[in-house]
C-alpha cells in the first residue's frame, strides 16, 4: 500500500529507542538500581512499534506487562517513562507503578497491565465508548499467546463481535507463556483460527517484519473504523531474553534463541530500507545515534528527578 519515508524512518527510530531503552533497563536491574521486576521485549520491537504506528494519533491502545515497545511505538514521553522505571515522582505514575503500569490516558495509552489478559475487558469497554460516542477512534488490544487461553480473551472476543465494536485484538505470539511453550498449552498450531469461532477476520503475520505488521494493522484499522466490527491478528515473534528478570531461561536451547536473533526485526527493517533505496545507510546510522542519545537524555532526566515524597503515599490508591 506504500508507506511514507517519514513514517518508515520514525518506525526505525522508535524500534531503536525501544531496544536501547530495554538494554538500559536491563543494565540498571543488574546493578540493583531498579526494584521490583520487569519484562523485556528485546526481539519483539517490530510487533509493538509498527502496530502502534499504523494507528491514527488519537486511537487507543491497551498494553501488557511486556509493553515497552508498544508504548514507545505509541509515542510516549521517554523522559517520563524512564522516570517511572527509576521510581521518580516525574514518572507517569509518580514513580509508584514501575514497568508494568505505564499509562498515558490523554495520549491514548490506556495502560499496561500486570494481569495476564487484563487488557481485554478494558479494550472492549473503551471500544464500546467509541461506538456510542461515534468518535471514529479504534482500540488496539495487545496480549500474548498465554493470555489467549484466559477466559477474559474469549469473553472479550465474543462480546466485541456481538456488539460489532471497533477493536483489534493483537496477539504477540512470542512462543512462550512464561516457561511453557504454546504447544503444551493449546492443542492448535495457529492461534489465529480462533477468530473464526467469533465471526471476525483473522490474520497471521510475521511479527518481526515491521512492514507486514504496519500494513496489516493499517488494513484492520480501516476495517474496524468503518463499523465492520473487530479483527484478530496473530503476530508471530520471539523474546530473546527470559520471561522476567528472575527467569534462569533453562527451558529453551541457545540454538533456538540464536536462530531467532538472526531474524532481528531492527536489522531486517534496516536492510529493507537500504535495499529499496528508501534511506541511505548514513541516514539510518544518524537515526540510531539519535535514538541512543534520546535514551541517555531520559536517563539524565530521571536521575535528576526527585523521589516521591512520603506525603503522597496514600494518593492514587484504590480499594
Amino acid at each position: 500500500m506504500g508507506i511514507d519515508k517519514e513514517i518508515l524512518m520514525g518506525m526505525y527510530k522508535r524500534m531503536n529507542e525501544a531496544r536501547a531503552f530495554e538494554e538500559k533497563v536491563s543494565y540498571f536491574f543488574a546493578r540493583g538500581m531498579v526494584h521490583g521486576t520487569t519484562h523485556l521485549s528485546v526481539g519483539e520491537e517490530a510487533s509493538g512499534v509498527a502496530a502502534c504506528m499504523a494507528l491514527n494519533k488519537d486511537d487507543l491502545i491497551t498494553s501488557t506487562h511486556r509493553g515497552h515497545s508498544q508504548v514507545i511505538g505509541k509515542g510516549i514521553d521517554l523522559n517520563r517513562m524512564m522516570a517511572e522505571l527509576l521510581g521518580r515522582v516525574t514518572g507517569y505514575c509518580k514513580g509508584k507503578g514501575g514497568s508494568m503500569h505505564i499509562a498515558d490516558v490523554e495520549a491514548g495509552n490506556l495502560g499496561a497491565n500486570g494481569v495476564v489478559g487484563g487488557g481485554h475487558g478494558i479494550a472492549v469497554g473503551a471500544a464500546l465508548t467509541q461506538k456510542i460516542r461515534k468518535t471514529g477512534k479504534i482500540v488496539l488490544c495487545f496480549f500474548g499467546d498465554g493470555a489467549a487461553n484466559e477466559g477474559s480473551f474469549h469473553e472479550a472476543m465474543n462480546l466485541a463481535s456481538v456488539w460489532t465494536l471497533p477493536v483489534i485484538f493483537f496477539c504477540e505470539n512470542n512462543q512462550y507463556g512464561m516457561s511453557c511453550h504454546l504447544s503444551k498449552a493449546m492443542n492448535i498450531k495457529d492461534i489465529v483460527i480462533r477468530a473464526d469461532a467469533y465471526g471476525m477476520p483473522g490474520y497471521q503475520i510475521d511479527g518481526n517484519d515491521a512492514i507486514e505488521v504496519y500494513e496489516t494493522v493499517r488494513k484492520a484499522a480501516d476495517y474496524a473504523r468503518k463499523g465492520n466490527g473487530p479483527v484478530f491478528i496473530e503476530s508471530k515473534t520471539y523474546r530473546w531474553l527470559g520471561h522476567s528478570k528472575s527467569d534462569a531461561n533453562v527451558y529453551r536451547s541457545k540454538d533456538e534463541v540464536e536462530g531467532w536473533k538472526q531474524k532481528c526485526p531492527i536489522k531486517r527493517l534496516k536492510e529493507y530500507l537500504i535495499k529499496h533505496e528508501i534511506c541511505t545507510a548514513q541516514e539510518l546510522e544518524e537515526v540510531e545515534k539519535k535514538a541512543k542519545e534520546d535514551i541517555e537524555a531520559a536517563v539524565a532526566f530521571a536521575s535528576n528527578s526527585k523521589n516521591p515524597p512520603l506525603d503522597i503515599i496514600m494518593e492514587d490508591v484504590y480499594a
